[in-house]
Formats: structure tokens, sequence, C-alpha cells
């Protein structure tokens, strides 16, 4: 992996000018919005682009910032195909997932728009991720070097890339669902990461496209291959083995920015300590045990079925565990709560049917477990803070995640069927008193605690990032006087 020393001749102090234009998912914005901000503040600037509406949902960027990070909105509307996606779609989080071919065209629409961005500012540095393989390309035309940006872990680019190139098409060919029920077969060390059959299901059917049998077109292995460096939220605690590799097999530098925890993210804490919704669930919190409440959430883009919802509210209610569930996503007359659930849960539960600030409510000290989805800033955020894990992932990303958190003996996946996914209020209510309860967990307890020392560690974050800005001016210079 290269050093990040930065040769003498690199002026260091010179402040960057980094473009960010990430996919249109919330759980990929939002990093880039925590990086841009960190940036700012060490008196760098960025241009971070998105579309409108998914700008329009990033928290208030602090005033003291606004000199230096300038968030772009590109319309994407009129590149939207109104026959398969309503007007408004404009992420991931907006649309089925069957329609992500459509989505990705509108996306693809927005290379010109990114090039006149990029011809007028002339930045340091260009970040995209997975979904914009074409970019590497436009800024190599521009001599401005780029990083591939990746909010999640190293261990998802390798598992899901398939690299013909280096490997040669027979050598790197996943043909058949049990190609993907371990790990690919180019990794070398022992892992025990892979996907069940129900989601190797999903990895080949929920992309297509009903309609017509096509499918979105991410080019991995270009988008991999085609970058300068790789940037990585992630840190050497989490994942060594896999950042080496990723560096060794690519031939290219893998910098980890850190975790991104909430000790090093800039937000209004004022404004959150003094908000009416804080203050009401932080009541409630007092009145709590130590280390006893189930914290629940599912993020953005988890759409549950009204079977999972029963079968997830069911098992919760069995586990008689007290909890504190943030459930913003139900719709009336879509999905509903099984009838009386949360009349028979009110004396231990509370069902948030709002936005809520999740780390405030993780760092409260009655917390002692979190029942997840596995997405990766929820990860990094229910470690951050020591707490066991109870997983039920939907994406094939975070199955990954979920995955690797087993391997590390920090949390526990709720029992599914391996062939659709199904999952009862038994398994639930198991997962629940088996991480939170039961003696036999008490090594997850213990081993969630550990990890969570590491992941709450400011200073070696910290360290990350001023690696990771040395880093971008060293390359910078390596690159230009090349």
């Amino acid at each position: 992996m290269e050093s990040a020393t930065v040769s003498s001749s690199a002026k260091i102090d010179k402040p960057l000018h980094v473009v960010m234009f990430p996919w249109l998912a919330m759980g990929h914005i939002y990093p880039c919005f925590e990086v841009s901000k960190i940036l700012g503040q060490k008196g760098h600037y960025v241009t971070l682009i998105s579309t409108p509406r998914i700008i329009d949902r990033l928290p208030k960027l602090p005033q003291s910032l606004s000199p230096f990070v300038k968030l772009t909105k590109l319309p994407i509307t009129p590149h939207v195909d109104r026959n398969h996606l309503p007007e408004d779609a404009e992420s991931t989080m907006d649309i089925p997932s069957n329609k992500l071919y459509y989505l990705k065209l509108a996306y693809d629409c927005l290379q010109d728009s990114v090039a006149e961005i990029l011809k007028a500012s002339n930045p340091d540095w260009v970040f995209f991720d997975f979904a914009a393989s074409w970019l590497p390309q436009l800024a190599r035309s521009l001599h401005i070097p780029c990083a591939y940006f990746s909010p999640c872990p190293a261990w998802s680019i390798c598992f899901f890339d398939t690299p013909k190139e280096q490997l040669g098409d027979a050598a790197a060919n996943r043909t058949k669902p049990e190609d993907y029920y371990g790990p690919p077969k180019w990794i070398s060390f022992p892992t025990k990461i892979g996907l069940r059959p129900y989601e190797v299901i999903k990895l080949f059917e929920d992309v297509k496209v009903n309609e017509t049998g096509a499918s979105p077109v991410f080019d991995l292995n270009k988008a991999n291959s085609s970058c300068d460096m790789f940037v990585i939220r992630s840190s050497r605690d989490l994942e060594p083995e896999w950042l080496d590799y990723l560096a060794e097999f690519y031939n290219k530098p893998v910098i980890p920015v850190g975790l991104l925890p909430p000790s090093t993210q800039i937000r209004d804490s004022d404004e959150e300590n003094n908000s009416p919704d804080w203050l009401q669930i932080k009541a409630w919190l007092d009145t709590q045990q130590g280390s006893t409440v189930v914290y629940i959430a599912f993020g953005s883009e988890v759409k549950l079925s009204q079977e999972n919802l029963n079968e997830l509210s069911l098992g919760i209610e069995l586990s008689g565990l007290p909890f504190f569930w943030v459930l913003r996503n139900l719709k009336k007359g879509s999905v509903e709560l099984p009838y009386g659930f949360e009349d028979r849960t009110k004396d231990r539960g509370v069902v948030w049917k709002a936005w809520a600030p999740q780390t405030k409510i993780l760092a409260h000290g009655s917390v002692g477990g979190c029942l997840t989805h596995c997405g990766s800033g929820s990860m990094i955020e229910n470690l951050h803070f020591g707490h066991v894990l109870i997983m039920l992932p939907f994406l094939l990303d975070q199955a990954l995640y979920s995955r690797v958190m087993e391997e590390k003996k920090v949390g526990i996946e709720i029992q599914r069927n391996e062939q659709d996914g199904s999952f009862t209020r038994s398994s639930v209510t198991k997962a629940l008193r088996l991480a939170m309860v039961d003696e036999e967990g008490s090594a997850y307890r213990k081993n969630a605690k550990e990890m969570g020392k590491k992941f709450s560690n400011k200073e070696l974050h910290n360290q990350y990032i001023e690696d990771f800005i040395a880093s971008l001016h060293n390359h910078k210079y390596i690159y230009n006087r090349d």
C-alpha cells in the first residue's frame, strides 16, 4: 500500500478542491457529506453533486462551512422515464428495486452536466463510486485524478466485483448461484463471507426489469480498475486483510478514511440537544435500566412486507425486552403493526413514527443492543457505542456486513429460511434474548464493548483523516509530475 508521506516538494499547505459525485442512494450521499464537512473544516473546498431532492434531504450545513462546501443540484427529472418511474423519483428510496434500471439510465444522463462542472472548476480530485464507471475516463481526459470513494468496507468491493481483466474470464466466472454462497475463489485468506440462497436469488432477479428483462449496467471491474486511488470508509481494525488484498490485487493506493464515527461528525449539537423530540425521547430512556433497551431501526431503504412486520413485531413482543423502535416507513393502507401491539407493549416499549436522533439515542446509557438492517452507517454507529447487534439484513451489502460481524462474534443474525428468506417470531425472540440477556450470549456483549473502544477512539480516526488528506496531496503531486 502506498505511503501517505508527502514529498517535501509537494505544497501540502495549499487548499484542495474535491468534486464528489456519489450514487443516488442516501447511504452513499451521507458519507460523502460527512467527508465534505471534515475537509471544509480543515480549509479545503468540496463540490458535492447530487439531485435536488437528495440534497434537500441532507442535514443543514453549518454556516461556518458554507464558504467551503458547495452543494450542487443537478436536475434528473428531465431524464426520468415517466412511463416506468414517478416524476419525483431521484433516489433508490423513491423506487422499487426492480425499477433500478431506469434510475441508472437517468443517472448516466448526467454525464454531460458533470463534465461541465469539472471543466469549469478544474478540481484537484473527483470522487465517484461503483455506479459511475464512466467518470474515470472523463476525469483522465481533463487531467484530473479520480478516487473510487466507497461508503462500504473493502470486503464489499472484493466480493461483488468479478475481476475478469485480472484473472481471465474462465478463472473469474461466476455463473451458478452456488458461486456466491461462499467467498470468491480468488480470495487468498480464510473467511466465511458469502450469501444465502435467498440472497443470491435477489442478486440475480431483483435488478431485472420485469417488462423487458434488462438489467442496469454496473461495470464494477471498470470502476475499480480505472481509478487512481481507493478511498474506503473503513479502518484497519475492521478489515486489515481486505484492505491489503484490495491494494495488492488492483496495484493501487487504498486509503481508509476511517469509519467516520459519531465522534468525528460535524453537527449542530445545541439544536439536537434542545429539540422537543429528543427531550421527549430522553425522558423515556431515563426511566429504563442501564444497557437493557433494544434500539430498533431499519434505515430509509428497507421496506418491510406485512408478513415481515407481523413476525418482527410479535417476536419483539414475545422477547419481553424493553425497546425503542424507529418506524418511519409505515404508510396507511400499505403495512400496519399487528392489532393491539402498541397497547400491549406500551409499558416497556416505544414505537416512534418520526425522525429520531439516532446517535443521541445510541449514546444513552439505557441502550444495550441494536436490532438492525446492517446498513454500513448504522453498523458503525451501533458499534461505536459498543452495543451488541441483532441482525436482519435485507440488501446484499448489508448481508455481507452481517456475516463479518458474525465472524467477529459481536452480533447474532436472526435465523431465516434459506430458500425464501422468511423468518418467524420465535427466531426473532431467540436472537433478541440470546444477544441481550442469555448467559450464552455474554461473549457477544463483551466483544461488542471491546470493539466499541476501538471504533470510538477519536484520536485514531482523526489520524485516518490526516493521512487521507496527506494522501490526496501526495498522489496529486505524483500525478501532475508524471
